[in-house]
């Protein structure tokens, strides 16, 4: 089973232009997400996808395999697809493609791993995401945040920028999670996923995922331990995730 990973990037984000080559802790924040990942020792191909000449230039001065896609994507996972086709490693059908975006300048090789495992633990598994506990009742809260559902196989339900599963008062013991930036798919569904249009709750809460359950489908939950892991939706993100590299062990080897 061959394992490849695409970190997609472009400049043109809705909420935060420019954020791939914005600075944090004095280096641009797609270099943060492409070194941390590039750390996975089990990858057959790791690489950089965009439509931005800007992103391609500063990519190649990196040395980073860049592959360029369309700049028609939306969907991060639409830009995946394209450059997993162009990658120059042939995919079969239950090889691996596991999407690493380029805004979480905290991930890690072991939360790769956990999002791997499920393939080779139950090959009826078609996908799976990254889940982080939710210790912090501002992020239950914060519309920016994806929050999963799931059922007692781990299998996810329905992913949403609501606070779910609802609670009048939130503790860290409601077992909230959010949805962390890491997503695998077997070849042949990510295939599958990005031949169907937007489905209904995908367009209602702005969550591509929800394109799976509302088909039938589940993806698998990657379950991790509580750790500080700050996604880079706008501007004030970039202090969070400052601050938490100082006390970060992976930041030291780069």
């Amino acid at each position: 089973m061959k394992i490849i990973g695409i970190v997609p990037a472009r400049m043109a984000a809705s909420r935060f232009p420019g954020k791939p080559l914005h600075p944090i802790a004095g280096r641009p924040l797609i270099e943060h997400c492409f070194l941390r990942g590039q750390l996975y020792n089990r990858w057959d191909g790791y690489f950089l996808a965009t439509c931005d000449e800007e992103i391609r230039v500063f990519g190649e001065e990196k040395k980073f395999p860049v592959i360029m896609t369309a700049n028609t994507h939306t969907r991060a996972l639409d830009r995946v697809a394209e450059a997993a086709e162009k990658c120059g490693i042939s995919l079969a059908d239950n090889d691996i493609v596991v999407c690493v975006q380029g805004d979480e300048p905290l991930m890690t090789p072991d939360m790769i791993e956990a999002v791997v495992a499920p393939f080779e633990q139950d090959d009826k598994v078609p996908g799976t995401m990254l889940a982080v506990p939710i210790t912090d009742e501002s992020l239950y809260l914060n519309p920016d945040i994806v929050k999963i559902a799931h059922d007692k196989n781990n299998d996810i339900l329905y992913t949403s920028r609501s606070p779910i599963p609802y609670s009048k008062s939130f503790s860290p013991e409601l077992g909230a999670k959010r949805v962390g930036g890491i997503f695998g798919f077997r070849w042949k569904f990510l295939k599958w996923f990005t031949s169907q249009p937007e489905s209904p709750l995908e367009i209602a809460e702005a969550c591509d995922s929800n394109r799976i359950c509302d088909n039938g489908f589940k993806q698998r939950m990657a379950l991790i331990k509580p750790a500080p892991y700050f996604s880079v939706d706008s501007i004030e993100d970039v202090k969070l995730v400052e601050d938490a590299l100082k006390n970060d062990p992976i930041w030291e080897t780069y």
